[in-house]
This record gives structure tokens, C-alpha cells and sequence, in this order.
């Protein structure tokens, strides 16, 4: 076999087949890489997109990116749906076979363990954001050859008061944000803060007041949307956006440093 090894994930073996016209990164259809109790789920890449130096490069080109983050997630998707995979990072490669394998024996512990927690569970995203939330109309300015609309004071006033209205309506979103974080941490088994996101990076409209996953028993999924469906007339100004079900991609637990990390050839 010719090519580096792009990994999506680490699964328990499987004997249901994927899709028979998924199609992975780079066009190749993924392919599973057994090494004993656990199987990893690659495509071959090529070497002059993905060794060390044009990956990096790559990473700073936000259309090529977003090509190979739908193919990743594809696959992750497919996966999900026969088995419970264990997620690797985006752009997680390996020169060939003997440097994956290597991978998994040195990490297989922990990569057992894992798949123990996630076993039968999926990942369900909830953000809220803030809509109404929008800069107060400038103050009239003061024409200099007419008299003054509106004096010193008064201008000082409305200033105050757009600032405090402006903290009131935050003070509301987080109040609400915390309220339901903390009802459905409640009823899922664990659950994740992430940093707010970033508008002019996501799209998102609005301000994004909370991002949090929660692993949820599959079983129990219906019951978890139900749960979130309910919230939301209960706050108007805000929107609360729910998305899945994922892979644990929040629960995996992959290590910031060391083999695995994204870019990373093994030889």
C-alpha cells in the first residue's frame, strides 16, 4: 500500500461494513487497520499534501481545511452509526502501518478505557446566544454653531443608562445560560465547557453566551432533546441551538502532547 496513513479514529473491531461509497480525506474510502483488540480507521494520503511541512502549510488554508474537515467528519459520522469510535485529531498522521501500530500498543490502555466510557453513548452540543444584544444608538452630538440639544449631564445620563441596560440584558443571558447548563449536566452523565465562540470566525449570530457538550446515553437521547426543547420560549432575546448526536470528540480524552498529536508523522 502506497501513501501516508490519515487517521480518523480508534474503534473496537466491527462487523458491520461502513458505507460501501464513503469516500475518506483525499478521495480514498477509509480502511480499518486491526492491531489486537482495537482497530484503526485510515485513508492514504498523499505524502506531498500531508508529511510534516505541506500539512502545516496547508492548515493555514482555510478552504483546503474546511475539504478535509468535512471528508474527517464524514467518516466519523459513518462510524458513529455501526459502532463507537474514539476520535483522533484532525490532520493525525502516520508515515505508514508499522508507525500506526506502534501508536495503538503504546496508547492501547488508554484507548480501551475510553471506548469503555463512550460505549453506547453519543455527544450533544448546546450553545446559547445572545440576539437582542446590539450597541445602543450614539448619543446626538452637539452642534457647535447651534444650541445644545441636550446638555452635558443629561448626555452623561444616557450614557449610564444604555451601560447598565446593556449589563442587565447580559446578567439575564448568563443567569439563563448557567440555569440550564446546570439542568442538563444534571441529566447527562458528563458534560463540557467550551470557550464561547468566536462570531466573526463561526458565523454565529449573536453573542455567544454558552458551548457545552454533554454525553448522553444513546437511549436516553430523545429524553435529552426533549429536555432542551423546553427551554427554549423560555427566554426571549436568546437562541439556543442544539446539535448532534456526535462522536465523544469532547470525551475522548486525547492528550495535548505526544504521538497521535495532529501533523505528527511516525516512522
Amino acid at each position: 500500500m502506497t501513501g501516508l496513513r490519515y487517521v480518523y479514529a480508534v474503534c473496537r473491531p466491527f462487523g458491520t461494513p461502513l458505507q460501501a461509497q464513503l469516500t475518506g480525506v483525499a478521495g480514498d474510502p477509509p480502511r480499518l487497520v486491526p492491531h489486537r483488540d482495537l482497530v484503526a480507521v485510515v485513508s492514504h494520503v498523499p505524502e506531498e499534501d500531508f508529511a510534516e511541512e505541506p500539512l502545516r502549510a496547508h492548515l493555514e488554508d482555510l478552504d483546503w481545511l474546511t475539504a478535509v474537515a468535512r471528508a474527517h467528519q464524514g467518516v466519523i459520522d459513518a462510524l458513529t452509526t455501526v459502532t463507537t469510535p474514539l476520535p483522533l485529531r484532525l490532520g493525525t498522521v502516520f508515515r505508514d502501518d508499522s508507525g500506526l501500530r506502534s501508536m495503538i500498543e503504546a496508547r492501547e490502555e488508554h484507548f480501551l478505557r475510553r471506548l469503555d466510557r463512550l460505549e453506547g453513548r453519543v455527544e450533544w452540543g448546546v450553545k446559547v446566544f445572545l440576539e437582542s444584544e446590539r450597541e445602543p444608538e450614539p448619543a446626538p452630538a452637539q452642534p457647535a454653531s447651534k444650541p445644545a440639544a441636550m446638555s452635558g449631564r443629561d448626555y452623561l445620563r444616557l450614557r449610564r443608562q444604555q451601560t447598565r441596560s446593556r449589563e442587565e440584558v447580559w446578567q439575564r443571558a448568563e443567569t439563563f445560560a448557567t440555569r440550564l447548563h446546570e439542568t442538563l449536566a444534571a441529566v447527562a452523565e458528563d458534560s463540557r465547557l467550551h470557550a464561547p465562540q468566536n462570531p466573526a470566525l463561526s458565523g454565529a449570530r449573536g453573542r455567544n453566551v454558552l458551548n457545552a457538550a454533554y454525553l448522553v446515553p444513546r437511549g436516553d437521547s430523545e429524553a435529552f432533546v426533549e429536555q432542551v426543547d423546553r427551554t427554549k420560549d423560555d427566554a426571549p432575546g436568546l437562541r439556543v441551538e442544539l446539535t448532534g448526536p456526535w462522536a465523544a470528540y469532547s470525551f475522548a480524552g486525547e492528550e495535548t502532547t505526544g504521538e497521535g498529536a495532529a501533523g505528527e508523522e511516525t516512522t
